[in-house]
């Protein structure tokens, strides 16, 4: 269960969900899991929204059974840099006028260098009376070496285990992201420690100058991420959590705001790094709390 480790007071933020139809020219890529049941995209070809390798090209309705038609896009990825990267994009669909109606997130992975994904996004069901969408918007879009791409589910990953990051919760100007890891392998997993973080901006370049603290309570406490670590072993099928903790504070005279959407997590040393999307909004605070590793069902 997501955000388990977490107090629930804090739980207030907003899931974005969003469907996807179609794929071509990008090698093997399995479709995002449609939101409520949406099928086609007569999108109208057209100018659109462009941003970091992500363009739409087209937008139209969907049809969706049991009710009205809903907003869609026709949209592309193209892979840059060496390597494969996994895209993970939030698209919004905005009124004549620019009000924002709804806004919906897809995953395209392993976007090889140089290829073209094309795909559909469809908004979820509008709220009565929302005004008509005319126009589909990249609001941003992140990427991550798809070697290093977390995972949640599906085929378990060559290590044996999957790590991935949650939505995370906000109260007050304090932040909480939840970490988590699965032991999906055949053989039990040792962790014993803090996991290692590596903070990354926008390019993925790193961030320097912010001090990681050891536990969570370094910045406030009740956030599950506090405590001594700990061994302890995870059998197949058992999970483990831990989690970073920052305030978003901006003091004048103090220094510019530090924001690092990335993070590369490595569980254990030795262990392959996974790299995450907290975005870290470190105002001027320069510090990161960082909780120790705990085995699921504990605090």
């Amino acid at each position: 269960m997501r955000n388990a480790a977490l107090p629930a007071a804090l739980a207030d933020l907003l899931l974005l969900t969003a469907c996807g139809t179609e794929q071509a020219g990008g090698g093997p890529s399995a479709p995002s899991a449609p939101s409520a049941k949406a099928a086609g995209c007569a999108a109208r070809p057209g100018d659109g929204s462009t941003e970091d390798g992500v363009a739409v090209t087209g937008t139209g309705e969907a049809a969706a059974s049991g009710g009205a038609p809903r907003p869609c896009a026709a949209y592309t990825v193209t892979g840059a840099g060496t390597a494969p990267f996994t895209y993970t994009i939030t698209f919004q669909f905005l009124t004549e006028t620019g009000q924002a109606m709804a806004s919906a997130e897809e995953t395209v992975p392993a976007v090889a260098p140089g290829k073209t994904v094309r795909r559909t996004v469809t908004a979820p069901e509008l709220a009565p009376g929302s005004g008509a969408v005319t126009r589909v918007e990249v609001l941003k879009v992140r990427s991550v070496p798809t070697a290093e791409a977390p995972s949640e589910s599906g085929p378990c990953p060559p290590s044996g285990v999957r790590v991935y990051a949650d939505d995370g919760d906000s109260a007050m100007g304090l932040r909480v992201v939840g970490l988590h890891l699965e032991n999906c392998g055949t053989t039990p997993y040792e962790l014993n420690g803090y996991p290692r973080i590596g903070l990354a901006d926008e390019d993925r370049e790193p961030v320097d100058g912010v001090e990681l603290l050891q536990g969570g309570e370094a910045i406030a406490g009740g956030t599950g991420a506090e405590g001594p670590a700990r061994p302890l072993v995870l059998a197949p099928g058992e999970r483990a959590h831990s989690g970073l903790v920052w305030r978003n504070t901006v003091e004048g005279g103090v220094g510019d705001p530090v924001n690092a959407p990335y993070a590369r997590v490595w569980a254990k040393p030795g262990a392959a790094p996974i790299m995450v999307t907290p975005e870290l909004d470190l105002g001027t605070t320069g510090k990161l709390g960082i909780g120790p590793w705990k085995k699921d069902g504990t605090r």
